[in-house]
């Protein structure tokens, strides 16, 4: 799977994480558990940003 479906796809689950933490109709260690995987997934996207910024900053400097 390539850099950009991933991406998406963690964009997507993010966006799921967050309209369940949002409905309140979780027990603590579910929401917890969300909580933290979708820390990991905020992070991943973090880096995977910086990364084609980066590509990008080096192609226009070619």
């Amino acid at each position: 799977m390539s850099e950009a479906a991933n991406y998406e796809k963690s964009i997507k689950r993010l966006e799921e994480i967050v309209s369940k933490l949002e409905s309140g109709n979780l027990q603590l260690e579910e929401s917890v558990a969300l909580y933290n995987e979708g820390s990991e997934l905020a992070e991943k996207c973090k880096k995977a940003l910086a990364d084609a910024e980066l590509s990008v900053k080096i192609a226009k400097e070619e």
